[in-house]
């Protein structure tokens, strides 16, 4: 169960797979585009994205912009990148829907999970090399300590690994773009379901 803080934007989509084998072993399985035609990302999506992520005082240009959007110039650049089968298949769906989609190993995790806007101050490496991203404003997926995943940047700390056996999805959708996160998130279970078993999140409004 993750707990969701009240958003009047954010339409949140979310699921967790287990894998059948650890990551390492696992191919990353065929990930076709929607359609020939389809293209990677529209005005209106970005411009709706950036909204969700400005609702919280996060300002989500140049460096901090929105990860899908670093998706479509690798994209249009011919080097689209290739990690392991699950962020694969994000990258993919992410690149598509234009939507951000954070991948949490999720015995990586502590304690109760839950999303909301990160208070001011408020910051997290999200690379081995140790590299910080000032997340204040920003919404995030929770643990007891601290941000784990954003439409930004994916904490460093419970990020998949070659032994990773369970993790979380979350697409960070727009009330704005109705039924767009739901598409997104059904996609993304249809494209990892070949790894392992898929299960659903149950999203809890926070008192």
């Amino acid at each position: 169960m993750i707990t969701v803080a009240a958003h009047p934007l954010l339409d949140v989509g979310a699921f967790v797979v287990r894998l059948a084998a650890p990551l390492e072993a696992l191919a990353t399985p065929p990930l076709p585009p929607p359609a020939p035609t389809d293209a990677p990302v529209t005005d209106q999506v970005r411009a709706e994205v950036r909204a969700l992520l400005r609702h919280g005082g996060y300002k989500p240009s140049g460096r901090g912009k929105p990860a899908s959007e670093y998706l479509v110039a690798a994209h249009a650049e011919g080097r689209f990148p290739q990690i392991n089968p699950l962020v694969d298949a994000c990258n993919h769906v992410s690149l598509w829907s234009g939507l951000p989609i954070s991948v949490v190993d999720l015995d990586r995790t502590v304690g109760p999970l839950a999303i909301g806007v990160c208070a001011a101050g408020t910051s997290y490496a999200f690379n081995p090399s140790g590299q910080t991203i000032d997340a204040s404003g920003l919404l995030a997926l929770f643990d007891a300590d601290g941000p784990c995943g954003t439409p930004v940047k994916d904490a460093q700390r419970t990020k998949t690994h070659a032994a990773t056996r369970a993790a979380i999805a979350i697409v960070w959708g727009s009330r704005a773009l109705p039924g767009r996160a739901a598409a997104a998130t059904a996609w993304y279970r249809a494209l990892v379901a070949p790894l392992g078993a898929v299960e659903d999140v149950a999203l809890s409004a926070s008192p």
